[in-house]
Protein backbone atom coordinates (compact mmCIF):
# COMPACT_ATOMS: atom_id res chain seq x y z
CA UNK A 1 0.00 0.00 0.00
CA UNK A 2 2.95 2.27 0.86
CA UNK A 3 4.29 1.70 -2.85
CA UNK A 4 1.02 2.86 -4.26
CA UNK A 5 0.98 6.04 -2.09
CA UNK A 6 4.27 7.07 -2.99
CA UNK A 7 3.52 6.50 -7.05
CA UNK A 8 0.54 8.27 -6.27
CA UNK A 9 1.96 11.33 -4.66
CA UNK A 10 5.08 11.08 -7.62
CA UNK A 11 2.47 11.41 -10.17
CA UNK A 12 0.88 14.65 -8.73
CA UNK A 13 3.84 16.10 -8.32
CA UNK A 14 4.59 15.25 -11.72
CA UNK A 15 1.50 16.58 -13.00
CA UNK A 16 2.09 19.75 -11.33
CA UNK A 17 5.55 20.79 -12.88
CA UNK A 18 4.05 20.07 -16.44
CA UNK A 19 1.31 21.92 -15.79
CA UNK A 20 3.94 24.60 -14.22
CA UNK A 21 6.07 24.32 -17.26
CA UNK A 22 3.22 24.66 -19.74
CA UNK A 23 1.87 27.77 -18.01
CA UNK A 24 5.43 29.46 -18.17
CA UNK A 25 5.77 28.26 -21.49
CA UNK A 26 2.61 29.47 -22.70
CA UNK A 27 2.87 32.74 -21.14
CA UNK A 28 5.86 33.63 -22.60
CA UNK A 29 5.32 32.56 -25.54
CA UNK A 30 1.73 34.36 -26.03
CA UNK A 31 1.40 36.91 -23.66
CA UNK A 32 5.14 38.10 -22.47
CA UNK A 33 8.49 37.89 -23.18
CA UNK A 34 12.03 38.34 -21.84
CA UNK A 35 13.72 40.65 -24.13
CA UNK A 36 17.93 41.35 -23.97
CA UNK A 37 18.74 44.76 -25.00
CA UNK A 38 21.76 44.70 -27.23
CA UNK A 39 23.34 47.88 -28.35
CA UNK A 40 23.23 51.46 -27.44
CA UNK A 41 20.66 52.81 -29.86
CA UNK A 42 18.06 53.61 -27.29
CA UNK A 43 20.43 55.55 -24.48
CA UNK A 44 19.37 56.91 -22.36
CA UNK A 45 16.06 55.18 -22.02
CA UNK A 46 17.86 51.72 -22.68
CA UNK A 47 21.44 50.75 -22.09
CA UNK A 48 23.45 47.98 -23.39
CA UNK A 49 22.71 44.77 -21.25
CA UNK A 50 19.19 45.90 -19.91
CA UNK A 51 16.74 43.18 -19.72
CA UNK A 52 13.13 44.09 -20.18
CA UNK A 53 9.64 42.39 -21.01
CA UNK A 54 7.24 43.05 -24.10
CA UNK A 55 4.17 42.66 -23.87
CA UNK A 56 2.63 40.86 -26.60
CA UNK A 57 -0.87 40.73 -26.33
CA UNK A 58 -1.67 44.19 -25.55
CA UNK A 59 -1.08 45.48 -29.61
CA UNK A 60 -3.15 43.03 -30.05
CA UNK A 61 -6.09 44.09 -28.12
CA UNK A 62 -5.32 48.09 -28.70
CA UNK A 63 -3.36 49.99 -30.96
CA UNK A 64 -0.18 51.46 -30.61
CA UNK A 65 0.08 54.90 -29.85
CA UNK A 66 3.01 57.12 -30.53
CA UNK A 67 6.07 57.41 -28.36
CA UNK A 68 5.69 53.33 -27.62
CA UNK A 69 8.61 51.89 -27.41
CA UNK A 70 8.39 48.56 -29.49
CA UNK A 71 10.42 45.31 -30.30
CA UNK A 72 10.33 44.22 -33.77
CA UNK A 73 12.02 41.36 -35.67
CA UNK A 74 14.02 42.02 -38.40
CA UNK A 75 15.64 39.05 -39.23
CA UNK A 76 15.33 35.52 -38.32
CA UNK A 77 17.57 36.12 -34.98
CA UNK A 78 17.31 39.93 -34.75
CA UNK A 79 15.07 42.03 -32.77
CA UNK A 80 15.54 46.01 -32.34
CA UNK A 81 13.86 47.97 -29.59
CA UNK A 82 13.23 51.25 -30.98
CA UNK A 83 10.23 53.85 -30.29
CA UNK A 84 6.72 54.35 -32.20
CA UNK A 85 7.64 58.05 -34.03
CA UNK A 86 5.37 57.78 -36.87
CA UNK A 87 1.66 56.03 -37.27
CA UNK A 88 0.26 55.23 -40.98
CA UNK A 89 -0.99 58.20 -42.31
CA UNK A 90 1.28 60.77 -40.62
CA UNK A 91 4.00 63.15 -42.33
CA UNK A 92 7.45 62.81 -40.33
CA UNK A 93 9.65 66.11 -40.23
CA UNK A 94 12.53 67.40 -38.20
CA UNK A 95 13.91 71.04 -37.87
CA UNK A 96 16.26 72.54 -35.84
CA UNK A 97 15.94 69.18 -33.45
CA UNK A 98 12.35 69.48 -33.34
CA UNK A 99 9.66 66.70 -34.05
CA UNK A 100 7.08 67.56 -36.53
CA UNK A 101 4.21 65.23 -36.98
CA UNK A 102 1.26 66.33 -39.38
CA UNK A 103 2.95 70.29 -39.14
CA UNK A 104 2.27 69.84 -35.72
CA UNK A 105 5.09 70.32 -32.94
CA UNK A 106 6.07 67.49 -30.84
CA UNK A 107 7.86 67.28 -27.15
CA UNK A 108 9.93 64.44 -26.62
CA UNK A 109 11.00 64.62 -23.21
CA UNK A 110 12.84 61.24 -23.10
CA UNK A 111 15.53 63.09 -25.24
CA UNK A 112 16.00 66.15 -22.77
CA UNK A 113 18.66 64.63 -21.25
CA UNK A 114 20.92 64.03 -24.73
CA UNK A 115 20.00 67.60 -25.41
CA UNK A 116 21.55 69.11 -22.59
CA UNK A 117 24.47 67.17 -23.21
CA UNK A 118 24.96 68.64 -26.45
CA UNK A 119 24.80 72.13 -26.31
CA UNK A 120 28.13 73.43 -28.10
CA UNK A 121 27.79 70.31 -30.69
CA UNK A 122 25.39 69.94 -33.02
CA UNK A 123 21.70 69.01 -33.00
CA UNK A 124 20.86 65.46 -31.87
CA UNK A 125 18.47 64.46 -34.77
CA UNK A 126 19.40 65.94 -37.69
CA UNK A 127 16.37 67.88 -40.07
CA UNK A 128 14.36 65.71 -42.57
CA UNK A 129 11.27 64.97 -43.96
CA UNK A 130 9.91 61.43 -44.76
CA UNK A 131 10.02 62.33 -48.51
CA UNK A 132 14.28 63.22 -48.51
CA UNK A 133 14.83 59.97 -46.44
CA UNK A 134 11.85 57.11 -47.91
CA UNK A 135 10.11 58.77 -50.81
CA UNK A 136 7.01 58.96 -49.21
CA UNK A 137 4.68 61.75 -47.59
CA UNK A 138 3.03 59.85 -45.25
CA UNK A 139 3.65 56.56 -42.95
CA UNK A 140 1.72 54.02 -45.02
CA UNK A 141 -0.94 51.80 -44.10
CA UNK A 142 -0.28 48.76 -42.04
CA UNK A 143 3.59 50.32 -40.79
CA UNK A 144 5.32 52.13 -38.42
CA UNK A 145 8.29 54.77 -38.72
CA UNK A 146 10.53 54.10 -35.86
CA UNK A 147 13.80 55.88 -34.23
CA UNK A 148 16.03 55.26 -31.37
CA UNK A 149 16.18 57.55 -28.97
CA UNK A 150 20.20 58.16 -29.08
CA UNK A 151 19.45 59.57 -32.33
CA UNK A 152 22.99 60.10 -33.54
CA UNK A 153 23.71 56.10 -33.79
CA UNK A 154 20.59 54.54 -33.96
CA UNK A 155 19.87 52.36 -37.04
CA UNK A 156 15.89 53.05 -37.48
CA UNK A 157 13.02 54.22 -40.28
CA UNK A 158 15.37 56.91 -41.50
CA UNK A 159 18.04 54.52 -43.02
CA UNK A 160 16.10 52.98 -46.68
CA UNK A 161 17.75 49.93 -45.77
CA UNK A 162 15.12 49.95 -42.67
CA UNK A 163 12.70 51.48 -43.47
CA UNK A 164 8.90 51.58 -42.37
CA UNK A 165 8.16 48.45 -39.93
CA UNK A 166 5.43 46.59 -41.21
CA UNK A 167 3.01 46.19 -37.95
CA UNK A 168 2.93 42.36 -38.80
CA UNK A 169 6.91 41.91 -37.58
CA UNK A 170 6.07 43.89 -34.05
CA UNK A 171 6.40 41.40 -31.41
CA UNK A 172 5.24 43.67 -28.50
CA UNK A 173 5.53 46.74 -26.56
CA UNK A 174 8.06 47.34 -24.03
CA UNK A 175 5.72 46.88 -20.49
CA UNK A 176 8.97 46.38 -17.88
CA UNK A 177 12.35 46.72 -17.42
CA UNK A 178 13.49 43.92 -14.72
CA UNK A 179 17.27 44.32 -14.66
CA UNK A 180 19.19 46.37 -13.92
CA UNK A 181 17.28 45.70 -9.91
CA UNK A 182 17.92 49.34 -9.43
CA UNK A 183 16.29 50.09 -12.49
CA UNK A 184 13.24 47.89 -12.19
CA UNK A 185 9.94 48.75 -12.92
CA UNK A 186 6.85 49.39 -15.79
CA UNK A 187 7.35 51.33 -18.54
CA UNK A 188 5.12 54.23 -19.25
Amino acid sequence: MEKQKVKSEFLEWLKAIAFGVILVWGMQYFLFTPILVQGASMMPSFEDGDRIVVNKIGPKITDYDRFDIVVFNVKEDTNYIKRIIGLPGDHIAYEDDTLYINGKKYDEPYLEEYKKALVDSGSLTEDFTLEEKLGETVVPDGYLFVMGDNRRYSLDSREPSLGFVSMDKVLGTVSMRFYPFENFGLIQ
